[in-house]
C-alpha cells in the first residue's frame, strides 16, 4: 500500500523546514506520495519537485488558500494544481499583500498588551518576509520565554478573543474554488474538525463547497483527533466527498510527522483513486 501525504509546509509559508528538506523528510519516513500545500504561496513547488525526482517520490503540487466562511478562517487545499495558472497566481499574491496587513494589526495589538517588537521578531522567524503568519509569533513567543511551546502561544494569545489575534477578511469560498478548479486542480476542505461550526453551519459548508465544484475533505489529518475519523469519513460518503489525507506537518516536534498517520478508513473514496501519477508509481513499487 503506498504511503501518501497531502498536507504539509514548508518554510516557504509556515514549516520550519525548507522544501528541499521536507522532500527529504517524507522520503525517510517511507512516503511515496507528497503534496506540498504552503499557504497561500506555491514557490517552493520548483525545488520541491526537483528533490521529489532525486529522492524517487511522487510530487503532487499543491497550495493552502485561506477563505472566510460566516465569519470563520476556513483553508482549501488545491491538489494538482497548474501554480503558473493567472486566476490562481494573481488570487494568491492578492491574499499575501492582506497577510503583511494582518501581521502588522497583531503586532499592535500585542503592544497593547505589553509586549513589545513582536512584529520584528515574527519577521526573523518568516524565511518568506510575504508569509508572516501566526505561527511565527508563536515562535518568536516561546523564545522570548512568554509561554514555553507554540501550542500554548495560541492558547493564550493568538485564538478568539485573545491579545494577538485579530480580525482578518481572506478570500471567499467561492474565488479559493475557482482559483483551484481552473487551475485544473482539485478542491479539498483542510482539517474540517478545527473550525468551530455548529453541525448545521458543517452542512451548509459541505453544501456549499460542494456546488461550487468542490470535491474532497481531510479525513485524515494531525489536526484531528483519532475519534474524529469516523465523522468525518461518513460524512465524505454522506455528502458525495472524496477522502484526503494529510499530516499537515509543520515541523519537527510540532504535530504529528510527513506519513505517520493511519490509513484511510476502507469504505472511503481516496481524492487520488484515479490519479494517473499515483498509478504510475503503485505499478514500479
Amino acid at each position: 500500500m503506498l504511503n501518501i501525504d497531502l498536507h504539509c509546509h514548508s518554510n516557504v509559508s509556515d514549516g520550519m523546514l525548507p522544501p528541499a528538506e521536507v522532500v527529504a523528510r517524507a522520503a525517510a519516513n517511507s512516503v511515496h506520495v507528497l503534496a506540498l500545500t504552503d499557504h497561500d504561496d506555491t514557490s517552493g513547488l520548483a525545488e520541491a519537485a526537483i528533490a521529489a525526482r532525486d529522492a524517487g517520490l511522487t510530487l503532487i503540487p499543491g497550495v493552502e488558500i485561506s477563505v472566510t466562511w460566516h465569519g470563520q478562517t476556513v483553508h482549501i487545499v488545491g491538489l494538482r494544481i497548474n501554480p503558473a495558472h493567472p486566476d490562481l497566481a494573481n488570487g494568491l499574491q492578492g491574499i499575501r499583500h492582506g497577510r503583511q496587513e494582518r501581521a502588522q494589526r497583531m503586532s499592535d495589538d500585542l503592544a497593547r498588551s505589553g509586549i513589545d517588537g513582536a512584529y520584528a521578531g515574527a519577521y526573523g522567524y518568516a524565511a518568506n518576509k510575504q508569509m508572516v503568519g501566526r505561527v511565527h509569533f508563536a515562535r518568536w513567543l516561546v523564545a522570548q520565554g512568554h509561554v514555553p511551546d507554540v501550542r500554548a502561544a495560541f492558547q493564550r494569545y493568538l485564538t478568539q478573543g485573545k491579545p494577538g489575534y485579530v480580525e482578518h477578511e481572506w478570500t471567499s469560498l467561492d474565488n479559493a474554488v475557482g482559483w483551484i478548479r481552473a487551475s485544473g486542480g482539485m478542491a479539498v476542505i483542510a482539517h474540517p474538525g478545527r473550525y468551530a461550526f455548529k453541525a448545521r453551519e458543517q452542512q451548509l459548508l459541505l453544501d456549499a463547497f460542494r456546488a461550487l465544484g468542490g470535491e474532497g475533505i481531510e479525513v485524515i489529518t494531525g489536526s484531528h483527533h483519532p475519534s474524529e475519523y469516523g465523522k468525518w469519513a461518513d460524512l465524505a460518503r454522506a455528502f458525495g466527498l472524496k477522502a484526503s489525507r494529510g499530516a499537515d506537518f509543520h515541523a519537527p516536534g510540532e504535530g504529528i510527522d510527513i506519513g505517520r498517520l493511519p490509513a484511510l478508513p476502507h469504505y472511503c473514496q481516496p481524492v487520488w483513486q484515479d490519479w494517473p501519477e499515483v498509478a504510475a508509481h503503485a505499478a514500479v513499487a
